[in-house]
């Protein structure tokens, strides 16, 4: 039987010896979020994978589709995974979950580890999340901020998935017993923030009346956070030019804003991030644990700097790459479809991720049942804060938001 590259293959992945095939999907090249290490990190996992003897001898082939953050992009690849015949879609990017869950549900695909930006991905009985998503990142950085914020600012993206941040982040400030955040939407594309920065300073009582921060006026409990992406660091570039009129302010974010490359672009040690507080999914970028996801990437995907390891778009990947290859090792290899990758899950596969996150399992009684987020599992968050240019764990272990998540009620 002949395999066709490119795109994909037309093979079936029930009932032969031919590749399994599967796919990953991220915007790349866009002007607003890009995702470039997901798909490489996947076919990096691949290469691995098919170096150490495949799946029961069979061939993991990895099949990218660029989603170029736009809802029509990200349906056609949903399109392209049931064409290709694919038996799941894992570890991807897309804001869409509107445009993308509903034609994996009609083709039965499992949707394993998405990189949790969309509501759809909690809600849909067909997707298998690695990670509390944004909701558990929000939940968690209010907490994590409630200990140091009287006053908060919230600058996120004016999009649908970002209209819901901001009850989420409440919802972890108000478990701290803090007052509701101030609200500051911002274009996704934009090359400068310098009205959205002005706007969160304002928020948090920073008014240039009580003098600059050269002058060494400082709020000590009035905190600005951001949620923009890759995008953010372009706002804390604006938010640094305008933080000189006012006084000095806390800043924080959530990973995947403030990642480690950022840090050593803008400084290191000297960088204006210096002391940012972040929350992240996983532990720290220079945990041990991620050693054998460094000495995959090291061997397989040496030369491709797209793949940063320290990135969580990348570490989410190799999670959910790691669910796969446990689940799809777990079925006999003449049967391996959608399907059976499906039903696997659904009647409670456990997967150990080396201690990157809890054992996952996405039984009925180990979802959360949040309302909107019914499909979380792993409500696990950690505490890192730059210092002296690293991004550190600011405290030993996860710390589980689960209880917080259950009193978050989404406004009608």
């Amino acid at each position: 039987m002949s395999l066709l590259t490119g795109c994909g293959a037309v093979l079936s992945n029930e009932g032969d010896n031919g590749p399994i095939t599967v796919m990953t999907w991220a915007p790349e090249g866009t002007k607003a979020t890009n995702m470039p290490g997901m798909p490489a990190m996947a076919k990096a996992f691949a290469r691995w994978v098919n170096g150490s003897g495949g799946i029961h001898g069979r061939k993991l082939q990895v099949v990218t589709c660029n989603e170029r953050n736009d809802a029509v992009q990200a349906a056609g690849c949903a399109q392209e995974a049931k064409d290709d015949k694919a038996v799941a879609v894992v570890g991807s990017y897309s804001q869409y979950g509107r445009s993308f869950i509903s034609p994996l549900e009609v083709a039965g695909i499992p949707y394993i580890g998405g990189y949790g930006v969309t509501q759809e991905e909690f809600d849909s009985p067909y997707s298998y999340p690695v990670n509390g998503g944004q909701a558990a990142l929000l939940v968690g950085n209010g907490r994590q901020l409630a200990a140091r914020c009287e006053r908060t600012a919230l600058v996120r993206p004016d999009t649908i998935a970002g209209d819901e941040l901001p009850q989420l982040l409440n919802t972890g400030l108000k478990a701290g017993k803090r007052a509701t955040a101030h609200d500051v939407r911002a274009p996704e594309d934009a090359g400068d923030y310098s009205k959205q920065a002005t706007s969160a300073l304002e928020g948090v009582g920073a008014d240039t009346s009580l003098g600059t921060a050269d002058q060494g006026a400082t709020l000590e409990s009035s905190c600005v956070t951001a949620a923009l992406g890759n995008r953010t660091g372009t706002f804390f570039d604006s938010f640094r030019r305008v933080q000189e009129n006012h006084p000095k302010v806390r800043i924080a974010s959530i990973l995947g804003g403030v990642r480690q490359s950022l840090i050593d672009s803008t400084g290191g040690s000297s960088s204006p991030l210096e002391g940012t507080y972040a929350t992240g999914w996983y532990p720290a970028g220079d945990d041990p644990r991620w050693n054998p996801m460094k000495k995959v990437i090291n061997k397989y995907a040496f030369d491709d700097n797209r793949i940063d390891p320290d990135d969580p778009g990348t570490q989410t990947t190799w999670i959910a790459y790691t669910v796969l290859r446990s689940v799809l090792m777990s079925l006999h290899a003449d049967d391996i479809s959608a399907r059976t990758v499906r039903n696997a899950l659904d009647n409670g596969h456990a997967v150990n991720t080396g201690g990157l996150t809890p054992t996952l399992r996405w039984g009925y009684e180990d979802t959360l049942h949040v309302p909107n987020y019914s499909r979380i599992v792993n409500a696990d968050v950690t505490y890192q804060m730059v210092r002296d240019g690293r991004l550190v764990a600011v405290r030993k272990g996860f710390v589980n938001v689960s209880k917080i998540l259950e009193r978050y009620h989404p406004a009608d």
